[in-house]
């Protein structure tokens, strides 16, 4: 009898034991980053790539976990109550309960699952080879666990679930992003490139592109000279060349080219050099998202499109290194022309011109003003305020202050910013 009870006791101990390892091992491996685990396996973790294999099957990994700790749960507190009952009598049953709960809950549930959080990677790369055996033997019945799974949630759920997996995926990576810790201006920066790099399917050229208004541009029908001396005093290299209106661009002149003209034809340029030697503008529409540019940048070995409207009139242009400056902020060179656009007054007061750009502003602060209605602040300020506000007006919006101090004509040219305090 004693014997027989001894014997009882270990098998619970051990039951709870192997409870422990699914519980902990389930935790670990959910939890594991899935990002080193594939970073291990490719410099040779062979534990790693056993992890990984298993999370291809996950529903299949998860429905083998549970049911070995389901199992081995079951048979403890079968064990605990038939040794109870020998002891106690039918009022076993309630203190077979009561341990096995407690038990249960404390070394076979939460000690293990806590342990595993704090030490997912390492108990991830410990629990893999005992589970892969697991997973072999209780593979069918997980399989079949996992048929009669998928059948319920496909009666009572939709398709759309899956349509939302890459959105989801990249609010994921969004999530991570924002959490990635650190406050110093490198750990800033880097958030603010990754961010970027997501955003560039959702932001069209229209939103970075110079302003026709701001563009340099040079008439082809004035004198040679006094197209060479536009391209010299112009900070850019390449410079759109007009015929008739601004508006009619017949060609984009390099600097580079330019100077090679000169030199071949010894300063004697005349007005059929100068197209021969310019390259045939590149007309793009102003929907065309930064990452497709990007990618046409790419593939045409291009630097240099000309942005147009749906009606085919111009709007500005756009370059491979405004899509560049997107991604790692503003590039700067000894040519550049500094535009004064934000005033810091104070360490949370602003002025700041109606045509810098909000996304400019949310990379610079790291604020949350949104850019899916106007592409500068001004524009999100009409937007908002549904009216075109007087000089001295303030306006409160996305927890944010924003007082007009000069307006000429219709136009917004200089704002008060200020976030509004919690």
């Amino acid at each position: 009898m004693e014997t027989e009870l001894i014997l009882s006791i270990g098998a619970i101990v051990v039951l709870l034991a192997i409870s422990a390892f699914f519980s902990g091992a389930e935790t670990s491996m959910t939890a594991s980053s899935k990002p080193r685990m594939h970073t291990l396996e490719q410099s040779g973790d062979k534990k790693a790539r056993i992890v990984n294999k298993l999370w291809s099957a996950k529903e299949r990994l998860i429905g083998s976990i549970l049911l070995g700790n389901n199992l081995v749960n079951i048979l403890a507190s079968a064990l605990a109550t038939s040794v109870l009952i020998r002891l106690f009598g039918e009022a076993g049953v309630i203190y077979a309960t009561l341990a096995m709960t407690a038990l249960v809950l404390i070394f076979a549930e939460v000690l293990p699952k806590t342990y595993a959080l704090r030490h997912s990677d390492k108990a991830a790369l410990t629990s893999a080879p005992i589970l892969r055996p697991i997973v072999f033997i209780f593979g069918p019945i997980a399989l079949a666990v996992e048929i009669i799974v998928h059948v319920i949630l496909t009666i009572f759920t939709s398709t759309k679930a899956d349509l939302e997996n890459s959105e989801v995926a990249e609010e994921e990576l969004r999530g991570a992003i924002d959490l990635h810790e650190g406050e110093g201006k490198e750990v800033r920066h880097e958030r603010e490139m990754l961010r970027s790099i997501l955003d560039l399917d959702d932001v069209e050229v229209d939103e970075i592109m110079t302003h026709r208004q701001d563009v340099n541009s040079s008439d082809i029908d004035q004198a040679p000279a006094q197209v060479i001396e536009d391209v010299l005093s112009s900070a850019y290299t390449r410079i759109p060349l007009w015929q008739d209106k601004p508006d009619n661009i017949v060609g984009v002149l390099h600097a580079k080219a330019l100077l090679r003209a000169i030199r071949a034809h010894e300063g004697e340029l005349d007005k059929n050099t100068l197209i021969e030697i310019a390259s045939k503008p590149w007309f793009i529409p102003e929907s065309t998202s930064l990452l497709a540019q990007l990618h046409a940048f790419r593939d045409r070995h291009a630097h240099f499109a000309i942005v147009v409207d749906e009606y085919g009139e111009m709007q500005g242009i756009v370059t491979l290194e405004d899509i560049l400056e997107e991604i790692v902020g503003d590039i700067s060179d000894e040519h550049d022309i500094d535009i004064e656009g934000v005033q810091t007054v104070t360490e949370n007061e602003f002025i700041i011109n109606g045509t810098v750009t909000i996304r400019d502003l949310n990379r610079q602060f790291e604020w949350r003003l949104p850019d899916d209605e106007a592409a500068t602040l001004a524009g999100l300020i009409l937007h908002e305020a549904r009216q075109i506000p007087k000089v001295g007006q303030t306006f409160v919006f996305h927890r944010m202050r924003f007082e007009i101090l000069e307006r000429k004509r219709h136009q917004i040219t200089s704002i008060r910013v200020s976030p509004v305090p919690e």
